[in-house]
């Protein structure tokens, strides 16, 4: 009889562990993309093709729009094993691994080949320095190029002191730009955006043309400065307690994928804000060119004090700025001297 029950136990167990082992894996994944936008369909593409691929023993849970909070509250959530994943703006990035916003320092990149090209100099390393803050990177992704939306035209820098400025609250790198501008901005959620702009407590936000279309915040502004103030970035994020347990071959899956899935969210999204910023333009929005107030000069010695100050602070390393000025004239040199141009 003892034996018997030893057995039956045996059996039990072994029925447990392959119940256990074919049990589906599921990530809860957060973002503020909302429902039915071009990332949110790109990001369910993704989770349908690593449910396919694994055979179902990895699946995604999404959940868009905010549902779960803030970026902030997205990693709350994550460390206490509530959400596994996120996709991920500068701002969240920053919270992560600041090193990595270098990407986003203003007025430093003048189009995507440059941004490209940095990007591939610095992966290797922003990949292990998420690694080593107990989260894994698995796709870049971008936000866009960002600009003012007003409800009053904005030339100049002293054009926007004068401006209700919304500042995603306790973001370091906004922080650091309107210090170095000289702006008192408004310090808010950006879930709160769309209710403090309807209000009247804010009318000035900066986003890029698809975000605009994408949050509605357009519906409240009428004008667009024509000077992009950074280039948003993003990431598609993992814990790695979540990534550490998976099996060897669901971690190659989801790192395989997951850069695929950032390469095509940033074509997509170059291209929609471009088709984005005509639709803007056929309803009726107004695309303010710099006045004098915002010349290259001005602007350039703007980025150079708001570097300073992340800097001082230890938010951006003073060698990883240096390092990425050096690969932007280095860049630069090449594509002029090619071109056949001083």
């Amino acid at each position: 009889m003892r034996s018997l029950v030893r057995c039956l136990g045996v059996v039990l167990l072994l029925f447990c562990a392959a119940a256990a082992a074919e049990r589906p894996r599921v990530l809860k994944f957060a973002t503020l993309a909302p429902a039915g936008s071009t990332w949110m369909k790109l990001l369910t593409d993704w989770g349908d093709e690593v449910r396919t691929r694994s055979g179902g023993r990895l699946v995604f849970k999404f959940y868009p729009g905010g549902v779960q909070g803030d970026e902030p509250d997205v990693l709350k959530k994550m460390r206490f094993n509530q959400l596994q994943g996120g996709a991920f703006t500068g701002y969240g990035i920053g919270q992560i691994y600041s090193p990595a916003r270098v990407m986003e320092l203003p007025f430093l990149f003048r189009d995507f080949d440059e941004i490209d090209h940095v990007r591939a100099q610095f992966m290797p390393g922003f990949r292990q320095g998420f690694r080593e803050h107990g989260y894994e990177l698995l796709g870049w992704m971008e936000i866009g190029f960002v600009h003012m939306f007003s409800r009053e035209p904005i030339r100049s820098i002293e054009d926007m002191k004068s401006r209700r400025v919304w500042l995603w609250q306790g973001d370091p790198m906004g922080q650091a730009f309107f210090k170095a501008s000289g702006i008192s901005p408004v310090p808010l959620s950006i879930i709160d955006v769309y209710t403090s702009l309807s209000t009247g407590l804010i009318d000035t936000v900066y986003c890029t043309p698809l975000a605009a279309i994408a949050l509605q915040w357009f519906t409240q502004t009428k004008y667009v400065s024509e000077t992009a103030l950074t280039n948003g970035m993003g990431g598609l994020v993992v814990t790695r307690r979540f990534f550490d347990r998976l099996p060897a071959d669901l971690q190659t899956l989801l790192r395989e994928t997951g850069e695929a899935a950032g390469e095509r969210l940033i074509a997509a999204t170059r291209a929609d804000n471009e088709k984005s910023a005509a639709e803007l333009k056929r309803r009726g929005l107004v695309f303010v060119p710099p006045g004098e107030g915002m010349s290259d000069a001005e602007l350039l010695a703007l980025r150079d004090r708001a570097a300073a100050d992340l800097t001082a602070s230890g938010y951006i390393p003073a060698d990883l700025i240096d390092r990425t000025r050096q690969l932007l004239e280095q860049f630069r040199t090449a594509r002029a001297a090619a071109a056949g141009k001083p």
